[in-house]
């Protein structure tokens, strides 16, 4: 099984051991094909009505298609593949996994690539601590989470994470997915384990915020996971479709952190999972379960607050729980209309497939011009392009 998890799992989100290049990814060249086929619209353009609120000078001087992909953040294998992407689509983020050349952070490419775009980009990475350490080759490392709740105290994981941060923050990194929020009673090394604070929601909550605070006062924005909790699930998302317990049961547990959490989240974003909720997701993945995605919103139906920042996907491409159902087109329009913001995959062979798609949606009706504007909006706001 160990070896079957190795070869399955991927470095994002709620990966647990480190992985070989993702199926898929591309190279230069491939990035160039990608380049071509973005240069003959498939999709007609929508007609869609002039923004009037937040960010409206902004909105009204961006296509549909650049408003789309806006939404997207892709792994990338290194600096030509993030380049020639975002020259192409103009998309939102890229994703550096374990299988990305390293060099795109440390000879400051992805900066130079983020400040030379239209709309800066989110840089993102998986940086955890524990066995969830990408950039340990570049002296980013740490304790797991459960090791850092046993051994330090909260404002102690306060001043680690934002040493954790400003080391990121000078690679040009944006965006960390941590820190965990997960209430686990796993052993160490199973899916979410050791990189769970505690079985203790509690424990969780304060390490958590104490985690995510020492990461935004380095400039870098954090990102709690996975909504609506993973911890007590049946099995890992990476290999098939995991069941969480009951959403009452989740209640009294998995969801307490977020409680607290999302009250004053700053400019936190949260991911949801890929996990199914007996009483809630009606049999889907929360993923691509509007039910699920409403509940972090409107926070009511599980004792939170109201959450208007960025929600962001778990793995839409590398994660069996999704993959193994649906293309990356439908799994990323599932995503956007279910109420995401910012759908995340591995690779950027098929962005303009993705968003040609997503433009369907809109010329269609089923993504509203106002709602896409408002996650546009939600996301330039995270970046600190719009401050309304």
């Amino acid at each position: 099984m160990a070896a079957l998890v190795l070869l399955t799992c991927v470095a994002v989100a709620a990966c647990s051991t480190d992985s070989t290049p993702a199926p898929g990814s591309t190279t230069a060249s491939s990035a160039s094909a990608s380049v071509a086929s973005s240069s003959k619209p498939s999709v007609a353009p929508a007609s869609v009505p002039r923004s009037t609120g937040c960010g409206a000078t902004k909105l009204n001087a961006t296509t549909v298609r650049q408003k789309l992909a806006q939404l997207i953040v892709v792994g990338v294998t290194g600096a030509d593949d993030a380049q020639g992407i975002v020259n192409s689509e103009h998309i939102g983020g890229i994703f550096v996994g374990s299988w990305t050349d390293k060099s795109i952070l440390s000879s400051g490419a992805a900066a130079r690539i983020s400040r030379s775009s239209s709309i800066p980009l989110m840089v993102t990475v998986d940086q955890e601590g524990g066995r969830v350490s990408r950039l340990s080759d570049l002296g980013i490392d740490g304790p797991s989470a459960r090791e850092l709740a046993r051994t330090k105290t909260p404002e102690q994981v306060k001043a680690l994470a934002t040493d954790v941060g400003t080391k990121l923050k000078r690679l040009g990194v944006t965006v960390d997915f941590a820190p965990v929020a997960d209430v686990s009673d796993e052993s160490d090394d199973e899916v979410i384990g050791d990189r769970s604070f505690s079985n203790d929601p509690a424990v969780v909550t304060k390490y958590a915020s104490a985690y995510a605070e020492g990461l935004e006062a380095a400039g870098i924005m954090p990102v709690y996971k996975h909504f609506p909790g993973h911890g007590h699930g049946s099995g890992d998302s990476h290999l098939g479709l995991v069941r969480t317990p009951p959403l009452a049961q989740l209640k009294t547990s998995d969801l307490v952190p977020y409680q607290t959490l999302l009250r004053e989240p700053g400019n936190a974003g949260v991911m949801v999972g890929h996990l199914i909720v007996p009483g809630l997701t009606n049999g889907l993945p929360a993923s691509i379960s509007r039910p699920a995605i409403q509940l972090l919103r409107r926070g009511a139906g599980y004792g939170g607050p109201p959450f208007n920042g960025v929600v962001f996907s778990d793995d839409l491409s590398g994660m069996a729980a999704i993959s193994a159902r649906y293309p990356i087109e439908q799994a990323v329009e599932k995503f956007i209309l279910a109420g995401g913001d910012i759908a995340l995959w591995l690779s950027t062979d098929r962005v303009s497939s993705v968003l040609d798609t997503l433009e369907r949606a809109v010329s269609a009706g089923r993504l509203a011009p106002r709602r896409l504007d408002d996650k546009v909006v939600r996301v330039l706001r995270a970046k600190g392009v719009l401050d309304c």
